[in-house]
């Protein structure tokens, strides 16, 4: 679980949220949203809704630099490095 640290502070049901803890994604999260009939980008926010534990409007409201840093993250998650790769 990595935690992301919010520049910009969200309000949430009248609590500050500063921070975001995002696990790592297994097969079964990518399956969900790629069945959905949305477009890219909504898949994305539906994905790092589910992978934080927090609504997808909470994902709305989101400073979008804040979101490219989860962006980052999630791409983080994707990428193998040199030592997995030769595994």
């Amino acid at each position: 679980m990595e935690t992301i640290k919010l520049t910009h502070p969200i309000t949430i049901n009248g609590v500050a949220l500063k921070e975001i803890f995002l696990r790592r994604p297994k097969v079964r999260d990518r399956l969900v949203v790629d069945k959905m009939t949305v477009s890219d980008a909504e898949k994305e926010v539906l994905l790092i809704a589910n992978l934080a534990e927090i609504s997808r409007e909470a994902v709305e409201e989101l400073d979008l630099s804040d979101y490219s840093k989860i962006q980052r993250q999630l791409q983080n998650f994707l990428v193998l490095t040199a030592p997995d790769m030769t595994s």
